[in-house]
């Protein structure tokens, strides 16, 4: 008879990486990276070098948690692990929010480069990509649409403050394309040039682990239909934020719709149109239709 082997005896208050993992719903990997990175956890090791977590672990790895859930970065979410008890209020968070909101409107409506691209740096230094657009980003620029539309703000403003956040937002997107999990191929239709809102829910799925294909604004429907074609997408998305150039191409959307998910996103999409394409209609706000559609594919 063979020896049987067991697990290296260990107090019953500590805890396998696996184990930890498992109370927070979180990988291995990732605990693993949150100790090498910010320091988080300290773990003994047992004589047969397994780490072994304490009861503190524990409880620093639910306050990271937390403190992610709020919004906060990585980094930032670690710090306030280990420099406080508790994270601050939620209130103060949605405060900071706000002013950084009204600091980088006013340095792109007064075509201040730097300074707006400075009060990007600071949001995410301190937030979660997700938050900065969802809070900060995707509001300003709904105020943008609206106060051009109004006359309210310049040409000349708008397509500034437009240019600059389209460059910083491309930039976050650096990496579309890796990964191997579901790809989504995103685009506006031809004549539709405002495509910051399709850029943020790209990011925003990617962020779940998605791989993105971005033809971006004006794009031909010819050059959309062989893409999907060619890539064979789980998700195509058209948005567009003025009904005329999804109804021009409503029949060729149709036929898409017979071979693929296809979703209509933006002010221009509708119920109506959405059913003509025999397509479905994302009527959540970008960020929160990228959380929508991981969730989904992960039941599925």
């Amino acid at each position: 008879m063979s020896a049987m082997t067991t697990d290296p005896v260990r107090p019953a208050a500590l805890l396998r990486i696996g184990e930890l993992a498992r109370r927070h719903n979180v990988s291995p990997d990732l605990l693993r990276v949150w100790e090498r990175r910010y320091g988080l956890l300290s773990p003994e090791r047992s004589s047969g070098g397994f780490r072994l977590y304490s009861a503190e672990d524990d409880e620093r790895v639910g306050a990271m948690r937390r403190h992610l859930a709020q919004g906060y970065s990585a980094a930032v979410a670690a710090r306030m692990v280990l420099d406080t008890p508790s994270a601050p209020p939620v209130a103060d968070r949605d405060a900071a929010l706000a002013e950084a909101r009204a600091e980088l409107g006013a340095a792109l409506e007064a075509f201040l480069d730097v300074e707006a691209q400075g009060v990007i740096d600071r949001l995410l230094a301190t937030f979660s990509v997700e938050v900065v657009l969802r809070d900060v980003v995707l509001p300003y620029v709904r105020s943008l649409g609206d106060r051009w539309e109004d006359g309210t703000l310049s040409v000349a403003q708008e397509h500034f403050a437009s240019a600059v956040l389209r460059g910083r937002l491309l930039g976050l997107a650096r990496g579309f394309d890796v990964g191997s999990g579901p790809r989504a191929l995103l685009a506006c239709p031809s004549d539709e040039h405002h495509d910051l809102g399709l850029l943020c829910f790209g990011i925003g799925l990617r962020e779940h682990g998605w791989r993105i294909t971005y033809l971006g604004a004006d794009t031909p429907i010819d050059t959309l239909r062989d893409t999907a074609m060619r890539l064979d997408p789980d998700l195509v998305v058209i948005c567009a934020e003025r009904e005329a150039p999804l109804r021009a191409v409503v029949r060729e959307i149709a036929e898409l719709s017979g071979t693929h998910r296809v979703d209509l996103a933006g002010r221009g999409a509708s119920v109506e149109l959405a059913h003509a394409a025999g397509a479905d209609l994302l009527q959540d706000a970008p960020m929160a239709a990228a959380a929508r559609i991981a969730r989904e594919a992960e039941r599925a």
